[in-house]
């Protein structure tokens, strides 16, 4: 046991002797010194990406690191950092990332959970609502009347008084059907899924006036369903060029009793799913971008079940049913929850949460007379988008205090100027406006200095900020110095074809017509017509029927090592013998053999620039070492690869 403890103590201390410190410097490109520990952050977060074994040496990926720093700081050089291009395409970014950012996590993390227990079941309900400015503060008359078109709902039924008051333009009364979380506003889904089914809730406000919901119903979920489909698109290649034509001869097939998987192997286009016989990832409705596809998969009830052909936005499907689940885990759906509720009202209670933590922490000063002056200056001409700032205006006059940073009168003096037209046409009082307006203003400006210096108080969003920047730098210097360079300089690439001519060949191919069946007496058909001399197109207006897909014909060019072709392959022109492929039967009629031969330039010109961009590339790498000078600190090295090595033993 002792030698155990001994054992464990050595180990301890060799490994605390490895690491590396936040100050030491791995290298430095023209002085410019570049952290160990950096090159260690990034080492391991792109571990499992590099393919190259020899890469993932850490001398092979300190060349990596090294070409790397040397273009971001080509493209510095170069200015592209300034161009308004690149800081217009970071800012969006940037916009977008500080969002993942910018939460309470204690709040999000209640509304997600809300959001997911309410994701199990739909609501049907019908509302009735009466429009109302959502800055108008006296209600009192509006909730009246909808107490009083309550009581009627309650003594007459819906569809009655929903005849006899809706209107379209104030008064709204409206079946809604199902629908389920994310689907409403966040206050009138709440008022939904809290009032019992069968009840009418009180009357609540939205931003688009104060409802009332009745709840009709509420059911389970439709849950998660797993299918397989065939989908055709139009084809140049193929000889039958409409897809309507060609789903509806599978579907007889199918209903004549072929194998769904197997057609889906040898017709489907989805390259993606063909392979699997057609099957897809599970999903939940709504998941997916083709409404047409959910229905028909969601309309299907028993395991096997399959759909009519029918179209979406990607060609012609028929889908049939693998499985039907439950909801799916709330870990498994969390993060999709996340992003929906950062889109939706829910947000604003995640940020007035967020705010009221960082006036703590930002030690904010309010000037306390802030708010009775504005209140004093406003005039009627608010009311009529008319108003101006006083001459007298003192504009310099501090209005709050975000740690170092100040912000004057004159800032909130022009939100006001600015959010007139919201105002436009109402009455109400001048404390009303200035107490919504600057509650509004100051949350903003602390979420606002949150965000501006995020970077400096959160070290994983700085790190994926600095990552994005250097990678868009990169791709733009990329882009002007060997992507477009070899894509334009049309001499060079044929300069560079004429001199690597033996590396662009077509493997042998041949040229073929491919007839496919259930049943080896049709192939065998199939064989003494094409032997009589007809047609494909012949045979197939022969064979088939309006009520029976007999035979299907495929015909171009293809690989002569095709995985579709005999086994012993197709070595002469002619007819195949028949074979069983994919549970189905099939005869090949080879028109032509194409021997390997040499691609054209025009054939092979997209892998031409691809290789030409990486001569280039390899080129360029030279003069940036001959411009930049790189020190690497051998002792700091010999430490990291320690450290590295001694991770991967815990590892």
């Amino acid at each position: 046991m002792k030698l155990k403890v001994s054992l464990l103590l050595l180990w301890l201390t060799t490994f605390a002797n490895a690491q590396i410190s936040s100050k030491e410097v791995l290298l430095s490109i023209d002085d410019e010194p570049i952290k160990a520990e950096e090159f260690i952050r990034i080492y391991n977060k792109n571990l499992d990406l590099v393919k190259d074994e020899s890469q993932k040496d850490v001398d092979g990926y300190l060349k990596l690191f090294v070409n790397y720093q040397l273009k971001i700081k080509e493209a510095r050089r170069m200015g592209l950092d300034k161009d308004p291009k690149y800081i217009k395409e970071f800012s969006s970014y940037k916009n977008q990332l500080v969002k993942n950012f910018l939460s309470d996590s204690k709040v999000t993390e209640a509304l997600m959970k809300e959001a997911y227990d309410r994701m199990g079941y739909d609501i049907k309900a019908s509302h009735i609502l009466i429009r109302l400015d959502e800055n108008e503060t006296d209600t009192l008359k509006v909730y009246q009347e909808l107490m009083k078109l309550r009581d009627r709902v309650i003594k007459e039924g819906f569809e009655p008084v929903k005849n006899d008051v809706h209107d379209g333009k104030t008064i709204f009364a409206e079946d809604l059907g199902y629908f389920s979380a994310f689907k409403m506003v966040y206050e009138f889904e709440n008022a939904a899924y809290n009032t019992p089914v069968g009840d009418i809730s009180k009357p609540f406000r939205t931003r688009f006036g104060y409802h009332i919901v009745n709840v009709e119903d509420k059911r389970a979920s439709q849950g998660e369903v797993t299918v397989a489909h065939i989908m055709i698109t139009s084809s140049e290649n193929d000889s039958i060029p409409d897809p309507e034509k060609r789903i509806n001869e599978i579907y007889k097939r199918i209903k004549q009793g072929e194998n769904f998987e197997s057609l889906a192997k040898q017709f489907s286009d989805d390259q993606s799913s063909a392979s699997n016989g057609g099957k897809l990832a599970p999903f939940t409705s709504g998941q997916l971008s083709a409404p047409e596809f959910e229905k028909a998969a969601f309309g299907l009830n028993a395991v096997g079940d399959y759909s009519k052909p029918f179209k979406t936005n990607y060609g012609w499907h028929i889908v049939k049913l693998l499985d039907k689940t439950e909801p799916l885990p709330y870990d498994d759906v969390k993060f999709d929850i996340e992003n929906k509720i950062q889109r939706d009202s829910r947000s604003s209670l995640i940020n007035t949460s967020l705010a009221n933590d960082l006036r703590a922490k930002y030690q904010i000063v309010v000037n306390p007379n802030a708010k009775g002056y504005f209140e004093s200056i406003l005039n009627a001409n608010f009311f009529n988008r008319a108003w101006v700032l006083p001459k007298n205006f003192t504009k310099d006059q501090i209005l709050l205090t975000i740690k170092k940073d100040t912000i004057k009168y004159n800032d909130f003096g022009q939100r006001l100027l600015s959010i007139q037209n919201v105002y436009v046409g109402q009455k109400m009082p001048f404390k009303t406006v200035i107490e919504k307006e600057y509650k509004n203003f100051e949350e903003a400006a602390i979420l606002k200095y949150h965000e501006d210096n995020l970077e400096f108080e959160n070290v994983d969003y700085a790190q994926i900020l600095g990552e994005y920047r250097d990678g868009l730098l990169l791709f733009d210097l990329m882009e002007k110095e060997v992507w477009n360079a070899a894509a334009s300089d049309s001499i060079g690439l044929q300069k560079y074809y004429r001199a690597h001519k033996d590396d662009y060949y077509w493997d042998d191919r041949v040229d073929v017509d491919m007839a496919t069946s259930a049943k080896d007496a049709d192939i065998k058909a199939v064989a003494r017509l094409w032997r009589r001399g007809k047609t494909s197109e012949e045979i197939s207006k022969e064979l088939n029927t309006d009520k029976e897909q007999k035979v299907m014909f495929t015909k171009g060019i293809k690989p002569s090592n095709d995985p579709s072709f005999p086994s012993e392959g197709l070595v002469r022109t002619g007819l195949s013998k028949t074979y069983h492929y994919n549970d189905a039967y099939h005869i090949v009629k080879v028109n032509a053999l194409l021997p390997k031969t040499n691609k054209t330039f025009d054939e092979a010109k997209g892998k031409i620039i691809s290789d030409y961009q990486n001569t280039l590339e390899a080129d360029w790498l030279k003069t940036l070492h001959e411009r930049y000078e790189v020190k690497v600190n051998a002792d700091v090295l010999q430490k990291v690869k320690s450290q590295i090595e001694e991770q991967n033993k815990v590892d």
